[in-house]
């Protein structure tokens, strides 16, 4: 059997998070390469299925890669599949899980080509700090925490005058227990959670990713926790091969949901490595 890992061309040398799951093919005796998605000479069809990994240069060829999911599924069988590729890879699926009860940060949605006063939504808001970030993002790309001062305000005004030229945007509240406490994920296969883990970014930082310097920890969720997380992938409403959930506390220290992620997340198999054999198993069963 052959699985292609499908990633991207400038990967990175330190990634090293999925090799649990390079050894646990390679125990079971199933060839699964990493494969660049969008390299022009691969022929899909070789493969039995086709394994969203590390594909993570698609923020601003979107289309492109929707394009390259679907005919992967022609093809082959893609995990996750294509509508969800489409769905997960702009942040407007958010709106559609707190339609179904999933708690979300306060968000203001803006399309490209929009304008919108900074200072105004602060102030209708009584927001004292603000974030804004794209909707279609990944590893902090393009985000910016405010205060709502003087100087805070005309840059904000400024990155996302800038930003909106070009693409779709949100405004938030700054949740700023993420400095101190860190985003919490849980990792999911087929529905039920494997395991979770804290991110902690570096002192006065928000951002929660290793590539700015940050730590990441197993942690247990607690039954509540656990719950909400298990609310989210429900409130999905897909058959999800694998999923992440990450959280941030609001200021009253509430869980509320910033990613749902069942394209392509980091799924922190070096505190888990049973969850990457767990991966393997649950797509074997699903090809057989």
């Amino acid at each position: 059997m052959r699985i292609a890992l499908a990633t991207c061309a400038n990967l990175p040398d330190w990634e090293v998070d999925d090799r649990p799951l390079f050894r646990t093919f390679a125990a079971r005796q199933v060839e699964a390469p990493l494969v660049v998605w969008d390299d022009p000479a691969v022929n899909w069809a070789i493969f039995d299925a086709v394994l969203i990994r590390t594909t993570w240069d698609y923020m601003e060829k979107r289309e492109r890669y929707i394009a390259w999911a679907e005919h992967v599924e022609r093809v082959s069988r893609l995990f996750n599949p294509a509508r969800i590729v489409r769905w997960n890879t702009h942040k407007t699926y958010l709106k559609d899980l707190a339609a179904r009860g999933v708690p979300i940060a306060p968000t203001i949605w803006l399309q490209r080509g929009d304008a919108a006063d900074i200072r105004q939504v602060m102030r209708e808001r009584d927001w004292l700090r603000g974030f804004i970030k794209p909707v279609i993002g990944a590893t902090a790309r393009e985000t910016l925490r405010f205060v709502a001062d003087e100087e805070g305000l005309a840059r904000a005004q400024m990155h996302l005058d800038r930003m909106l030229a070009r693409e779709d945007m949100m405004i938030q509240p700054y949740l700023a227990r993420v400095e101190t406490e860190g985003e919490v994920s849980a990792i999911f296969v087929d529905g039920e959670i494997t395991h979770c883990v804290r991110k902690v970014p570096v002192p006065g930082d928000y951002r929660v990713q290793d590539d700015f310097g940050a730590h990441d920890e197993p942690i247990d969720f607690t039954p509540a926790e656990r719950d909400l997380a298990l609310r989210v992938v429900e409130a999905a409403n897909h058959d999800l091969l694998y999923a992440r959930t990450d959280f941030l506390r609001d200021d009253e220290g509430r869980l509320v949901l910033t990613e749902f992620e069942a394209v392509e997340p980091s799924m922190f198999f070096r505190h888990c490595p049973a969850a990457a054999a767990r991966l393997a198993d649950a797509l074997l069963r699903r090809l057989a």
